[in-house]
């Protein structure tokens, strides 16, 4: 998803090279702070993120509570935004507060470039945080990203499909998924085409929810640097389900490729398929096929090896963080605190999100599919925190390379995994 953007390698460098350079355009006639001395607060958040209802009425309590300032809000796009926001980073006089992706902010708090609010998480309603998305914003024992919002995946399903299957409620267990996967072949598999799971070989993130479940990890932190754990027990069970969910599922998704390509949305929307792993915005992109989809889907967490629980999912999404070298960085604060606040989260709940820093998901729980995403989130998890892990994403990433390499035959579990770690040591273990 767009939200989760790729950071380029050799960011650091490029934030040296780049420092004094001019910034966003967010220069003002406040100096130091700016605490009451008005001027401009200059606001970067992503296209896609905060609806405009949100933006237009959180910005004007904002003027209105502190006379003399006015907010800059300027909707940045996700193309090319890592070497904007490399620059503005490091200029003199960077935007004050912009939201950045929560696999992003380790790799820019690394390079001191962000504002430690360690100190300022209780002003921005710290107890209610999202846990998954709160580590993402943490480096070295300090806190530099504040959770905006989230989302995570979740098993979608149809709802006719099931019923002519006799099924007659969603799986709460590994093992009530697999036997739903067999009544469903059992009902539709005269069809050749039929698959019960749609299942990518490299789709990374889903394998993240089974490693994690089976008590296993992607790394462990190992001083200020990562050692990979993909060759532990419990990331090794985690591989050997998702191959058992391919070879018990039959699916005909690409063993070398991920959810992307093709899009499995569009593949859903073909018809001939009951169930796939996905956000809830991803069933409106199939019904664009099939508009019948958006009432036949349902939707439940992605089932635990324990029965009544919910595997871990991993948490894409945003982090808020003022820059270090903000002139109005109390200001910034004060507009934090506001966008954190209930009032404003629960916007982002209503907006199709899981808020970042409120527990009330009541907005969100309203749609049948964003509720489920909702209580999945509470059991979400992060990448580790490693500044490199952009690296990992952006080049030729180990974790898909070991699924295809096991599922395809090409190596067994032992050594797909062990090249996986070695090469992933090779990225984040420096």
């Amino acid at each position: 998803m767009k939200r989760w953007l790729k950071l380029a390698a050799g960011a650091a460098a490029l934030t040296l090279a780049t420092a004094g350079c001019a910034g966003s355009g967010g220069g003002d006639t406040a100096s130091g702070s700016g605490g009451s001395e008005g001027g401009t607060l200059t606001v970067w958040l992503m296209d896609g993120s905060a609806p405009d209802s949100l933006t237009g009425a959180l910005n004007k309590e904002f003027e209105a509570a502190h006379a003399g300032v006015k907010v800059n809000y300027q909707i940045q796009p996700w193309n090319g935004i890592q070497q904007k926001l490399t620059t503005a980073l490091a200029s003199d006089t960077p935007p004050d507060v912009i939201e950045v992706g929560n696999t992003q902010t380790p790799a820019f708090a690394s390079d001191e470039v962000l504002t430690d609010l360690s100190a300022d998480v209780n002003s921005f309603n710290g107890s209610q945080w999202l846990a998954g998305l709160k580590a993402s914003g943490e480096f070295n024992g300090k806190t530099y990203g504040v959770p905006f919002y989230a989302a995570n995946r979740e098993v979608l399903y149809r709802k006719d499909m099931f019923e002519q299957a006799g099924i007659t409620a969603p799986p709460t267990s590994d093992a009530e998924w697999l036997a739903d996967i067999a009544k469903l072949k059992a009902k539709f598999g005269s069809d050749k085409d039929f698959q019960p799971l749609y299942l990518p070989g490299q789709y990374w993130y889903t394998l993240l929810s089974f490693i994690w479940d089976n008590g296993g990890d992607i790394a462990k932190a190992d001083g200020k640097s990562f050692k990979s754990t993909l060759d532990s027990a419990g990331a090794k069970a985690g591989l050997e389900f998702y191959k058992q969910l391919v070879d018990a599922s039959g699916t005909t998704a690409p063993k070398d490729n991920d959810e992307a390509t093709p899009q499995q949305a569009g593949i859903y929307g073909g018809g001939k398929v009951a169930m796939f792993i996905g956000t809830p915005g991803e069933v409106a992109t199939a019904a664009k096929t099939d508009p019948t989809l958006t009432d036949k889907t349902g939707a439940f967490p992605i089932p635990s090896k324990t029965a009544g629980q919910n595997a871990p999912v991993f948490l894409g999404g945003s982090n808020l963080v003022i820059p270090l070298n903000s002139k109005h960085a109390d200001l910034a604060k004060e507009y934090l605190k506001l966008l954190t606040s209930t009032k404003y989260m629960s916007q982002m709940a209503a907006a199709g999100y899981v808020p970042g820093t409120s527990t009330d998901t009541s907005a969100l729980d309203k749609d049948p599919l964003g509720g489920v995403m909702a209580k999945a989130s509470k059991n979400g998890r992060a990448v580790p925190t490693s500044p490199k892990w952009g690296e990992v994403e952006a080049g030729q990433n180990p974790l898909k390379d070991m699924l295809t390499a096991y599922l395809t035959g090409k190596k067994s579990i032992d050594q797909a995994t062990a090249d996986a770690n070695a090469a992933l040591d090779k990225i984040i273990g420096g």
